[in-house]
């Protein structure tokens, strides 16, 4: 099978852009469906909290897909982008799950998601630029970040949404996954200022999110 022409990716990119922010998505795996407990209902102020953690949730994959779309475009090892590319066919699952979770609770995704997407991207490109073992050095840190952040979800997430917290243990082992993978292809560790700024660019992102 012949590869992409540099402008056939660069369409491509653009492709998956558009269909990240504005398409509806479909997973290739079955979300996770645990037993519901009939004894346990969520009160208004648990859907409420519910909705908004998983408004971030799916924020994040819309980043997800951003960064792996920039990083795939950035690198000239087919090997490298090929892993690239099935990490982001595995984060479309993340992305479908927490959409769907998000309509099941009637609640929305945010209003942000194309400024979210073109910052990833950009990041992602800068990654791309320095190399192939930095930027697999970002995958690893970002996926140490979201595999936290997840786990911290599991701490706030009502008891009673089983659905959403089936969906976020997931989520954070397919990202721990993730990172192996990016440590085993020869990821560089960031320098501490960088993984400093990321942590405080995901904080930014993940509060307005929150509410917006």
């Amino acid at each position: 099978m012949r590869s992409l022409s540099r402008t056939d990716q660069v369409i491509s990119s653009l492709d998956k852009a558009l269909s990240t922010v504005f398409a509806a998505h479909s997973a290739s795996r079955p979300a996770p469906k645990p037993v519901v407990d009939p004894g346990l209902a969520m009160t208004p102020q648990d859907k409420s909290l519910s909705t908004s953690l998983m408004r971030v949730n799916h924020v994040g994959e819309v980043c997800a897909q951003a960064l792996y779309a920039s990083q795939a475009l950035g690198t000239r090892n087919e090997t490298l982008r090929a892993q690239f590319e099935h990490a982001a066919r595995e984060e479309t699952d993340h992305l479908a799950w927490t959409e769907a979770r998000l309509a099941e609770l009637n609640g929305r995704t945010s209003w942000l998601n194309p400024l979210w997407y073109a910052g990833a991207f950009g990041l992602g490109l800068i990654a791309g630029r320095l190399g192939d073992a930095a930027s697999l050095g970002f995958v690893v840190e970002t996926e140490r970040q979201v595999e936290q952040h997840l786990l911290q979800h599991l701490d706030r997430l009502p008891v009673a949404d089983v659905e959403s917290r089936a969906i976020v243990a997931q989520m954070r082992e397919d990202e721990a996954r993730h990172a192996a993978a990016a440590e085993h292809a020869g990821a560089a560790t960031l320098p501490a200022p960088v993984r400093w700024m990321m942590r405080g660019m995901a904080k930014l992102m993940t509060s307005t999110a929150h509410r917006i």
